[in-house]
């Protein structure tokens, strides 16, 4: 017997059942993802107009990447509905390229993931979290994006230097070249540079009248004595003046920024489009501290704000990932505790979503008196364990079997099963697999067992008790043994 014609007597067009991740689920994204919501929904996502922060801990499968979808669509139909009062969202849920370049910088034993993590800082954080926000902003502008198609009338000059400069530190797009995406995009800013090179016209124009003079008087001789070569090295000294000084910012800029893929040079042409007294005293991420950083933030969330954007949610995800962490739970801890810091937590505009693995609860609960004065998890909403009861696993079952039904048809989960197995038992054994992602892997086997047991010629339409409660036991020795870290399910 096929699955497949199981399901199509119960009127169901599609196996609700046959993905276990949200990022590549059909069902929840065409059908869930706008009416099917954690029992904690509410407490995390807040209300928009006031970005605010949330920490959440789920175990693996409990649907802490289907609620960052979720949030991310829900803001996305917000920002259709506000569009003066729009909200940013940056998705800091890739740490492998930022991890990456990180190492790089770590010499020697330093290169060893725990003694690198230690040298991982809220900056680091920080830097990250512009280059995402950065970059998605740029590549909106030079696309033309509906949103920003007008930045150039609505930033002012010294936004348009701030966003400029911002790009220049924080911009990873590797489409193209450095240089010529921020020159794009200055052109598409309108913001012209060309006072920037009185130097090196100081420079050719000194040399071209040496040049002239030595050859309308005949004046070779010149060439023999030092004078000459003396006027041109002054007219070339306050060019020569500006690379050595913007090489060290740009060396700066590109050691302390450490999660970043800057180089020296490329970074130290761009800064010497800028004339001297337009970036005196601004913030570049050249110190290893947060307060430029914080400054470079408050810019950045101005620029926003002149382009439509009232707030900025930063969504946290997939911590336990990164090849390099790899599932380490101390690893986990050494790269996210630097975030966990109620000055940036509660940032202004900003708000964060973290949504973190429930083996970094159990370090908070052996933590010390200064983290917490630090981290002050009692203002962040913080939700212990994103867990789901029976009941709740029972809805989300019976809501994916209706997104998959065929038309005019009206299928049940509770019909998919004997009258032995009726409601209160499904909700009982729902409730000892505790997530979603158990609950599709058992349901999947379950119907695939069904089938299995059962010819084309004599099929039966409804999975008895004793299918249900073998698969049960099984699934649940095989849950057992996962959680004890000696098996998969």
């Amino acid at each position: 017997m096929k699955i497949q014609q199981f399901l199509e007597h119960h009127g169901i067009a599609a196996n609700p059942f046959a993905e276990e991740d949200a990022q590549t689920d059909p069902v929840f994204k065409e059908h869930c993802i706008a009416s099917t919501y954690h029992p904690a929904w509410d407490k995390i996502y807040g209300d928009p107009a006031n970005p605010a922060t949330s920490v959440v801990f789920g175990e693996k499968g409990s649907g802490k990447t289907a609620m960052r979808l979720q949030i991310a669509q829900h803001l996305v139909g917000y920002n259709r509905d506000h569009p003066g009062e729009r909200i940013y969202v940056i998705e800091y849920d890739d740490f492998n390229p930022f991890l990456d370049r990180f190492q790089d910088r770590m010499g020697g034993r330093r290169r060893r993931l725990d003694r690198m993590l230690a040298e991982w800082k809220l900056w680091d954080h920080m830097d990250a979290i512009l280059s995402i926000g950065v970059t998605r902003l740029v590549d909106d502008i030079l696309s033309g994006k509906e949103v920003v198609v007008n930045a150039d009338w609505l930033l002012d000059r010294h936004q348009c230097r701030d966003l400029l400069l911002a790009a220049a530190c924080y911009d990873q797009s590797l489409m193209e070249t450095r240089k010529g995406r921020w020159h794009r995009l200055r052109r598409k800013l309108r913001y012209h540079t060309w006072w920037s090179h009185w130097d090196l016209a100081l420079g050719v124009a000194v040399t071209a009248a040496l040049a002239v003079l030595t050859a309308s008087l005949g004046k070779w001789d010149w060439l023999t004595t030092p004078w000459p070569y003396l006027l041109a090295l002054a007219g070339w000294g306050p060019r020569l003046w500006r690379t050595w000084k913007w090489f060290w910012q740009a060396q700066a800029v590109v050691s302390r920024m450490r999660v970043g893929n800057l180089h020296v040079n490329s970074l130290r042409q761009i800064l010497m489009n800028f004339l001297g007294p337009e970036i005196a005293g601004q913030p570049l991420p050249n110190k290893q501290r947060t307060d430029d950083r914080y400054e470079l933030l408050i810019k950045f969330q101005g620029i926003l704000k002149s382009l439509g954007y009232s707030g900025i949610i930063v969504l946290v995800d997939r911590v336990d990932e990164p090849h390099l962490i790899n599932g380490s739970a101390e690893g986990m801890r050494a790269l996210l505790w630097p975030m966990l810091d109620n000055k940036f937590l509660k940032h202004p505009g900003m708000g964060f979503k973290l949504l973190l693995p429930i083996e970094l609860s159990r370090f908070i609960e052996r933590e010390q008196q200064d983290f917490f004065q630090r981290a002050r998890l009692d203002k962040q909403n913080m939700v212990p364990s994103l867990e789901w009861t029976g009941e709740a696993l029972y809805d989300l079952a019976s809501a994916r079997v209706q997104a998959c039904a065929a038309p005019s048809a009206k299928p049940s989960f509770g019909k998919l099963f004997d009258a032995s197995v009726n409601q209160r038992r499904l909700i009982e054994a729902l409730r000892s697999l505790r997530v979603p992602r158990h609950l599709f892997k058992f349901m999947y086997r379950v119907l695939v067992a069904h089938c299995n047991a059962h010819t084309d010629d004599n099929p039966c339409w409804q999975i008895s008790s004793e299918m249900f409660e073998a698969q049960l036991a099984v699934y649940r020795r095989e849950q057992d043994a996962f959680d004890r870290g000696v098996g998969v399910v």
